[in-house]
């Protein structure tokens, strides 16, 4: 009796050195991070609650953010995910990158790729001049469907087309079917090995001007190696680099500029 008592308390002391280890690894290591956070915890939750993380956000904003004002919208959604569900919006540090990158280009015509729940989308809206507009490109059509909500709800839809597709698609569609002629600044958050392909694509397409800004977010956690390669070692590119956290986390992260050069 009193050795299976104490081979019970081995496996729970066991059980519980491994679960700090873990919560150890989610904070500091990215892979772990992401892993915990978007395989298995949502999973859990959305199995439990039966609704996605994308709708209880939804409905996190419509419920205590102010309508109409984008700045309440942003605020509230950082509240929900730093509180009580992680999610891969660039996040208030990160925000605050491409907040000042935006207001330095003041863009006429502004293209992201990765429209997710809608949180940059709005960041940049908010801050576009008069008459500027911004295309978001999202290939999940539940994304794009709460997104919509989200956008309509902070009150800058008049400054925002959600394009609904593959990028790769949509890219060189841009001239003719949206009529832009050059961009004047991307951001790029959408599939990290996606990142180079689709910039090239921009340049093949003729999208790019000089002085066309690119900024690209989770350069490092999850990392887009590739892309860092090419513009990095592209003398058409000048690139500068904001190190920076993990949406929400202490994880290392970082966001890539890119000034295109002609």
């Amino acid at each position: 009796m009193l050795e299976s008592s104490s081979v019970l308390l081995f496996i729970v002391f066991v059980l519980l050195f491994l679960l700090l280890l873990f919560g150890v690894l989610i904070r500091r290591n990215g892979t772990a991070a992401l892993l915990w956070n978007e395989k298995i915890r949502e999973k859990i939750t959305n199995f439990i609650m039966n609704q996605t993380k994308e709708q209880r956000i939804l409905n996190f904003v419509l419920q205590n953010a102010v309508r109409g004002d984008p700045c309440s919208v942003i605020d509230t959604i950082d509240k929900y995910c730093s509180q009580k569900e992680w999610a891969m919006n660039v996040g208030k540090e990160k925000g605050l990158i491409l907040d000042k990158t935006v207001e330095e280009i003041k863009p006429s015509v502004a293209l992201e790729l990765g429209t997710y729940c809608g949180y940059s989308a709005v960041r940049i809206a908010r801050m576009l001049k008069a008459g500027a507009r911004l295309l978001t490109v999202e290939f999940n059509p539940e994304f794009a469907a709460i997104a919509k909500q989200v956008i309509e709800f902070a009150g800058v839809q008049d400054k925002v087309n959600i394009l609904e597709g593959p990028s790769e698609e949509i890219i060189p569609q841009l001239k003719k079917k949206y009529e832009v002629d050059t961009l004047d600044f991307v951001f790029l958050d959408h599939w990290k090995d996606r990142y180079s392909s689709d910039t090239i694509l921009l340049q093949e397409c003729n999208l790019l001007r000089k002085g066309s800004v690119l900024l690209a977010d989770n350069v490092i956690c999850p990392g887009a190696p590739e892309f860092l390669n090419y513009v990095r070692n592209n003398p058409h590119f000048q690139c500068s680099n904001y190190p920076a956290h993990l949406e929400y986390m202490a994880v290392q992260d970082a966001m890539e500029k890119a000034v295109f050069l002609g």
